[in-house]
């Protein structure tokens, strides 16, 4: 066959792999990967560097389907390249327990990057694994030992241009001119709704212009030739990131529904497969049909592929060689290994309780003593370090000059947190994020990524309550919390002293199942005196019994945060009044659900049923620690703008009310 025809065959195969697998679920979307067959099946077989035999081969190029909805596309190519993704697995497209679902997830299939479908999130995550790229070449690459070298393509869409998120992370990927980043457009100008012209007008090749990006195109994206000369321009390109506009139709080769909605989201349907197959000439009636020569050509992904990793291998030893102490530390960045030692310094650096500290601001001394010993401890804010404090104080910002430790994400947290996830995904790098609790809200998406995907991101968010104070309404956050304690394998805590944040960095560090949000106060609370209460380290648990006035407490008093130290002080105050109070920490309800049932019962023992709960945020959910009949004293209103300690004096958050809720509860028990 002629090189023209081999291209044919296996574009086709890609396009009716994706046809099949969607008409035999009776749900998909086969318009995409009809159209963007061709310069998949380029950027594939001419320039992907990856090993279908190691998929998580370090130096391998990262490809992201942003347009996750185009599914079929990848597993198309990941089985026809040598991936350990069978045909029988394609014929389980988006069925209960297949390894097909309808949107790539990270994890479940080798060479799947990243767990797309939120439009947008592909398009960060991409940025994210290239500032990794750069961020691990800078550090660790010497001339002639270029150890780290590779690029991050992604094939974006329509729609992904559309979602703010995109616009936020093009931006500052201009401002660092990641050079190793391209990105394949295609713009097939179809919508859901129809043609993209009825919302989206903009001239995009002048907007990636004006963000520092190197715009190719548009071109014909359904010719081969064309692709391939346009990713040679973009690979030429060393300090731009590029962006190749390619026109493509969406369901190429349907006569009735090629560049129509209808072949966006649904099957083409019998016939219309049928005369689709009949149109570019495919041969073969039978459903799931793979051309012999096509397979064949396909595969040479795998010895390809097994070359450039021995090359790679082979550069290592020499790397080893020439740099030992670099090379060690390389490998231990790219495994997430933590030193022996790493958290020597933590338990000593609040000995000193004389003054009281803000939590945000002890997380601040424990990130700083982190970074002494952890290399790839790497992460920025949202323009909000000084408040955050969440910057490494011995070390540069930027790429320009030197590859440093701090990032300026700038005010861009949607952003912030999907390059984060990017950073994660690449691997080499235990990156975290800084913001206000309240602007979680612009987080969300990227957040419950993280935890879907079960990537090691640490989400810092200080000023957690309406204790920020004059800020007001708009500043305070209150539903917030609950929405973070509500995402699955998401590690929340929100410790109550400097000691706690101290124990919660050592979980959040430890954590690899997934991200952890670590929720910090901006004003300062007393260090807890722990000659006389229980030690911080039961923060690992979730939550333990700071102190207790007997050993048969006739009442429970739980805490978090910054309402420990009150909730501690109205346990006392009982105990002046002969009532045996239990106060309990609660900082991380997630990790304390996990516990064994006979350490949680001896926490919270169930025939202690009086309970009362206080903490600075929306009471809803305290129910299932104080129970229907308990008292959960919260904020169920928005905040003010005043200083802090007049608007918990305001609302209630007082030892003094939680003295009077037990006296009235125990009360209501005796009748």
């Amino acid at each position: 066959m002629t090189a023209e025809s081999i291209d044919e065959l296996c574009i086709n195969t890609i396009r009716f792999l994706a046809v099949d697998a969607v008409e035999k679920a009776q749900s998909g979307h086969p318009g995409t990967p009809m159209g963007a067959a061709p310069m998949a099946y380029v950027l594939w077989d001419r320039f992907l560097k990856h090993n279908p035999g190691d998929a998580k081969w370090a130096d391998r190029d990262r490809f992201v389907l942003s347009a996750g909805h185009a599914s079929m596309l990848l597993y198309a190519l990941l089985y026809l390249t040598g991936y350990d993704l069978s045909l029988d697995d394609i014929k389980q497209f988006r069925q209960w327990g297949s390894r097909t679902p309808g949107h790539p997830e990270y994890g479940l299939v080798p060479g799947a990057e990243a767990t797309t479908g939120p439009l947008g999130q592909g398009f960060a995550n991409g940025v994210g694994m290239a500032i990794a790229e750069r961020w691990l070449a800078g550090h660790y690459n010497h001339a002639g030992h270029e150890i780290i070298d590779h690029y991050v393509y992604a094939i974006v869409s329509d729609g992904d241009m559309q979602e703010g998120v995109s616009s936020e992370a093009a931006s500052l990927a201009g401002m660092l001119k990641l050079g190793k980043l391209i990105y394949l457009y295609d713009d097939n100008g179809i919508s859901i709704e129809g043609r993209t012209s009825i919302s989206f007008a903009e001239n995009v090749p002048q907007r990636f212009q004006s963000y520092g990006w190197h715009v190719i195109g548009p071109i014909d994206g359904m010719d081969t030739s064309t692709v391939e000369y346009a990713i040679r321009l973009a690979q030429a390109e060393t300090g731009r990131p590029s962006l190749i506009i390619c026109h493509t139709l969406i369901g190429y080769g349907s006569p009735n529904k090629a560049g129509t909605a209808s072949a966006h989201g649904e099957p083409l349907g019998t016939e219309e497969v049928r005369l689709a197959k009949q149109n570019l000439g495919w041969a073969y009636e039978e459903p799931f049909t793979v051309p012999p020569e096509a397979l064949a050509h396909m595969r040479l992904a795998v010895e390809r592929g097994r070359q450039w990793q021995q090359e790679w291998e082979a550069h290592l030893e020499a790397y080893r060689k020439a740099h030992p102490r670099e090379a060690q530390q390389l490998e231990e960045d790219l495994r997430g290994d933590l030193p022996e030692v790493w958290d020597c310094e933590l338990d000593d650096l609040f000995k000193d309780r004389s003054k009281p500290v803000a939590t945000r601001a002890a997380s601040g001394q424990v990130m700083n003593a982190i970074a002494r010993r952890v290399h790839s401890f790497t992460g920025g804010s949202a323009d909000l370090a000084p408040s955050t404090k969440t910057t490494l104080k011995d070390h540069f910002y930027g790429f320009e000059e030197y590859c440093d430790h701090n990032m300026h994400f700038g005010v861009r947290e949607h952003a912030m947190g999907a390059i984060a996830n990017g950073m994660s995904l690449h691997g080499g790098t235990i990156p975290y994020t800084g913001t206000f609790l309240i602007f979680y809200d612009y987080m969300r998406p990227p957040i419950r990524l993280a935890a879907l995907m079960g990537l090691r991101v640490i989400f810092i968010f200080t000023h957690d309550s309406v204790g920020l104070g004059e800020d007001g309404p708009t500043h305070q956050p209150i539903e917030q919390l609950m929405g973070l304690r509500a995402v699955p394998n998401l590690t929340t805590i929100r410790p109550a002293d400097a000691t706690e944040t101290a124990e919660a960095w050592k979980v959040a560090m430890e954590n690899r199942r997934g991200p952890t949000a670590l929720v910090l106060s901006r004003q300062n609370l007393p260090i807890l005196d722990r000659s006389s209460l229980a030690s911080a380290s039961g923060l690992r648990r979730g939550g333990y019994i700071l102190w207790q006035a007997s050993e048969t407490p006739n009442i429970i008093i739980i805490g978090t945060g910054s309402e420990v130290h009150i909730a501690l002080e109205a346990g006392r105050l009982l105990q002046e009044k002969d009532i045996a109070a239990r106060v309990v920490s609660l900082p991380s309800w997630g990790l304390f659900d996990t516990q064994p049932p006979e350490y949680r019962s001896e926490v919270l023992p169930a025939d202690i049923r009086n309970r009362i709960s206080i903490e600075a945020a929306s009471p809803i959910g305290w129910e299932h620690y104080v129970g229907l009949d308990g008292v959960a004293v919260g904020v169920s209103r928005f905040g003010a703008s005043a200083p802090g300690e007049v608007i918990y004096e305001k609302l209630g958050l007082t030892a003094q009310r939680v003295v009077n809720e037990a006296l009235q509860l125990l009360q209501r028990r005796q009748v």
